[in-house]
């Protein structure tokens, strides 16, 4: 059974025992995270379904393992004959959750 399923503006191809690092989510008391925005199911039959009607009331439900900060990403400005030169940085921080089933209507 797979899935593809949207947050925080990117989508990702999930599968039940995945390990997933997307942007920073909050989540509940018992760490438990549920996507709702699913785009695409493809259940075990292979057939895959992406009608929106149909897909309303799927969907993905994970388990929060982690919360962090990804790698310094370095930002350099330069402006040539002027002497201007900036450097700065950036961590993006991120959840990193585990699939655990994938619940269609």
């Amino acid at each position: 059974m797979k899935a593809v399923i949207e947050t925080g503006g990117k989508q990702y191809r999930v599968s039940p025992g995945m390990r997933l690092k997307v942007e920073k989510l909050t989540p509940g008391k018992d760490r438990q995270v549920v996507f709702d925005r699913v785009l695409l199911f493809v259940p075990d039959s292979g057939e895959s379904v992406s009608d929106p009607k149909k897909l309303a009331g799927m969907k993905v439900k994970a388990s929060v393992i982690e919360e962090g900060r990804n790698r310094k990403i370095l930002v350099f400005k330069r402006k040539p004959k002027t002497d201007y030169k900036k450097a700065f940085g950036h961590r993006q921080p991120f959840t990193l959750v585990e699939i655990q089933e994938i619940v269609s209507k």
